[in-house]
C-alpha cells in the first residue's frame, strides 16, 4: 500500500490534491463530485468504469478529511455523507479516472439520472 504525503483540498476548484510518497507515484487530482460519486461503498460489486448509482452530486463540497488510522481517510462531504478511502482506492480513482467519468456523463442523460442538484442551492451571504 502506498503512503499518502499530502491531500491538497482546492475549494475553488472543488478538487482534492493527493500527494503520494513515492517518487513514482504522480500526484492525482480528483473532483469532489468525482470522490463522492464513486465512493467506496456506491462502487462495490460493480464492474471497474461501471457507472455508480449515485447522482445529483456536481455541486457537493468536500468539508473534512479524518484519518482513520491503518483503514485509510475519512472524507466527509456537504450532502452529509461519509466514507473511509484508502491509498490504493484513490490509486485506482486516479488510473481509472477516464474511463469511469465518461461512463458516469453518459448514464446522467436524464432528469432522474443528472449531475445537477434535484433542487437549487443558493448560499446566502
Amino acid at each position: 500500500m502506498s503512503k499518502i504525503n499530502r491531500f491538497v483540498i482546492n475549494s475553488t476548484a472543488a478538487s482534492l490534491l493527493v500527494s503520494f510518497d513515492k517518487a513514482e507515484l504522480e500526484d492525482i487530482d480528483l473532483s469532489f463530485e468525482y470522490l463522492r460519486v464513486f465512493a467506496p461503498t456506491t462502487d462495490k460489486g460493480q464492474v471497474a468504469g461501471s457507472a455508480p448509482k449515485v447522482y445529483h452530486k456536481k455541486q457537493v463540497r468536500l468539508l473534512k478529511i479524518e484519518s482513520v488510522g491503518k483503514h485509510g481517510y475519512r472524507f466527509i462531504f456537504d450532502d452529509e455523507h461519509s466514507n473511509i478511502y484508502d491509498s490504493d482506492y484513490l490509486k485506482t480513482l486516479g488510473a481509472e479516472y477516464q474511463q469511469r467519468w465518461q461512463n458516469y456523463l453518459q448514464s446522467t442523460g436524464t432528469a432522474v439520472n443528472s449531475r445537477e442538484a434535484s433542487i437549487e442551492i443558493k448560499e446566502v451571504k
